[in-house]
């Protein structure tokens, strides 16, 4: 069952410790955007089909990037669309909703989706791969 909208962003509210919704709502946007970007097939729809609505679109709609993004670059292009941020805000955005993401989607799931990006992304999600 997909969790609703409320409940997927106060969740990131609570894990970002965001002034309020339209912060965490954001940042959600804006990662979800860009990780759409590169996942391709079954694995990208999953993931959407856990998501609430909203945010199932970023997935389910975003163009195929040209080239995938290493992890310090998915990092930078997040610090271009979020006024303010630095790399270190940026990877605790990143963390705040790809963290709550792993948490509501099967692990086996999670796996798949680290699996079809370039390394250090396990990391992004909190789902650290066995070394």
């Amino acid at each position: 069952m997909t969790i609703s909208w409320e409940d997927f962003l106060a969740r990131v509210v609570e894990r970002g410790e965001y002034r309020g919704e339209a912060e965490a709502d954001h940042a959600v946007r804006v990662v979800l955007a860009l990780l759409g970007e590169h996942l391709v097939g079954a694995d990208r729809l999953d993931l959407a089909d856990a998501l609430p609505g909203t945010y199932a679109s970023l997935l389910r709609d975003a163009q195929p990037a040209a080239e995938p993004l290493t992890a310090e670059r998915f990092v930078e292009a997040v610090v271009g669309w979020i006024d303010g941020a630095t790399p270190a805000t940026a990877q605790w955005d990143i963390g705040a909703v790809l963290s709550t993401v792993a948490d509501l989607v099967p692990g086996e799931l999670i796996d798949r989706v680290v699996e079809q990006l370039p390394d250090g992304y396990d990391l992004l999600f909190g789902h650290p791969l066995p070394a």
